[in-house]
Formats: C-alpha cells, structure tokens, sequence
C-alpha cells in the first residue's frame, strides 16, 4: 500500500495527447471520429441482434462473430469518449486509477479478440478440411467454453500490467505519447527500474498475440493447401469464399498491432504524430470495419438484416 500510496501522490495524473500539430483543427476532427464511433456502435450491435434474431444463424461461426462484435464495441467504447472529450473539451487530464483502468481494458480486450480470431480461423479450417467432423467438434457448448478461455486468457495475461505500473514511481514529465493509457506508454515514463514490465509486457505479447498470429498463419497455410486440392474452380471459389471477411478482419486487427509495436521498439525517432496516429488506427479502424466487412463479405447476415429491415417497413 505504501507503494501504492507513494505513487499516487507522486503522479496523480497523467496528461493524453491529440494529434500534435493539429491542435487547431481537434474539433473539428472530433466529428468524424464521432461518425466512425456510431458506425462501430450501430453496426457491430447489428450484427449481434441480426444472429439472435435468427435461429438459421445459431451456429458456431456467428457465435464468434458475435464475441468479435461484442468486443469490438468494449473497445472503442472505452476509448473513444475520452477521446472525444480531449478533442470537443481539451479534457487532456486522465488520473492515475482511470488510466490503469483503461490500461487493463484496452489490453485483455485485445487479448480476447486475438483468441476469438485464432478460433474463428480453426472453424474455417475444420469447416473445410474436415467438414464431416465440424458439427461433432464445434458444438455450441464448445464454442460457449472457448468463449469464456479466451476471457479467462486475457485477464490472466494482462492483469499483471498494471499491477507492474503500481509498483513504479514517477517523477518526471506525465505527457502520454497516445490519447489513451497503455502500458508501454505509461512504462516509459516511470523514474524506477522498468526491466520486469519490459519482460512481462513482451513476453504476454508473444504468448498471446504472437501464437495465436502463427497459429492462424498455419490454419490458412493448410486450408490453402485443401482448396487447392478440390476437383472443380467452383467448389475452390467456394470455400475459399467463407474465409475472405475472415482474413481481412484478421489482417485488419493484427497489421495496426504489428504497426504499432515496431513503431514502439524502434520509432523514438519518429514524429509524435506518427506514435499517435498509429495508436488511433489501431483501436478505431478494426470496430469500424468488421461490421462492415461481415456484412458485405457474408450473405447470410446480409439477407438476413435485409430481410428484418423488410419485415419492419411493412
């Protein structure tokens, strides 16, 4: 506690940054951020009331959709109103017990949505290389359980981070590099021995966000491999129609991730601008998109929103 104590008193707070140079134009900017946060909110809430509201789609592929979706709206919604705060208000000011909140969301969210990926992708693969076998091994009580796994996972994972901040102390500058609290950024600026949060924090990325990266590398190697197998054009066009949405919402969760940690390692002597557009891209492009990709990439939630839209207009 007196770590505890000492260290409130000595930050208790820190100050978010916006996109600097463009402070001028923050208010403005605040509105399409504010757009592309309602597109998130309504489209992601559109796919989760769309699967419920249709017994064809209770299936294990759009459960995990709905686990995505759900995750996606967590996310952007505890970011995107504090940044829209420090845009419209210069609410630039976050303490110390909300930034370590915020911390703890944004990285056991992200570790969840890494292993609902890394399932959705081993549903592709036993959908197409062992279809007789799929409904025996993805059941809705097994795809239950691997929900919560991968709840469990993340807490795991990335509960001791901020654990690792508390026993810091800081003296010096409190100017976050990004418009929300992660723990890299608050690491660096700490005045003690920060070498256990750099083990711990590499070591959790690695073992999350690394495995399951290569773990989907490998499912898509071999559902490639199975395709490429299958006698006529159309059977290959067809099953490896069912995994394009998939691809490109993995790509678009894990290419800004990627994007963001060597810019971290390696970027000190890249511009702000860059640290802080990388961080927004990561957290507010991936919500943004899924939605919109698994509603134009998949026709049976497409007919089906279609369909319930009809039936409400009459």
């Amino acid at each position: 506690m007196s770590v505890m104590n000492g260290t409130h008193n000595t930050t208790p707070s820190f100050i978010l940054v916006g996109l600097p140079g463009l402070e001028v134009a923050h208010f403005w900017l605040a509105f399409p951020l504010c757009a592309m946060y309602l597109v998130a909110v309504v489209g992601n809430c559109a796919v989760v009331l769309v699967v419920k509201a249709e017994p064809a789609l209770h299936l294990p592929m759009y459960f995990f959709l709905c686990m995505l979706a759900a995750l996606d709206l967590a996310l952007s919604t505890c970011t995107m109103p504090q940044l829209l705060s420090l845009f419209w208000f210069d609410a630039k000011e976050i303490s110390y017990r909300a930034c370590l909140f915020q911390m703890f969301f944004i990285h056991t969210l992200s570790g969840i949505e890494s292993t609902i990926l890394l399932a959705m992708a081993v549903d592709r693969y036993v959908a197409i290389c062992r279809p007789l076998q799929h409904s025996a091994i993805f059941t809705n009580s097994v795809t239950a359980k691997i929900g919560v796994a991968a709840v469990v996972r993340g807490v795991v994972f990335f509960l001791p981070p901020p654990l690792l901040i508390i026993r810091l102390t800081f003296c010096g500058s409190k100017v976050l590099t990004h418009s929300y609290c992660v723990h890299q950024d608050v690491m660096h600026l700490a005045c003690g021995h920060t070498m256990p949060n750099v083990v711990y924090g590499l070591t959790a990325i690695l073992l999350v966000m690394g495995l399951d990266s290569l773990l989907i590398f490998v499912s898509y190697v071999m559902i490639i491999r199975t395709v490429l197998q299958l006698a006529s054009r159309q059977e290959r066009l067809k099953a490896s129609g069912t995994c394009v949405a998939h691809v490109c919402v993995v790509l678009a969760f894990y290419v800004p991730l990627i994007g963001l940690s060597v810019v971290h390692r390696f970027g000190q002597g890249l511009p702000r601008l860059v640290h802080v557009t990388m961080g927004n891209v990561y957290l507010l492009v991936p919500p943004v998109l899924n939605p919109i990709v698994y509603g134009a990439r998949t026709k049976e939630i497409r007919q089906r929103a279609l369909n319930i839209l009809r039936i409400r207009k009459d």
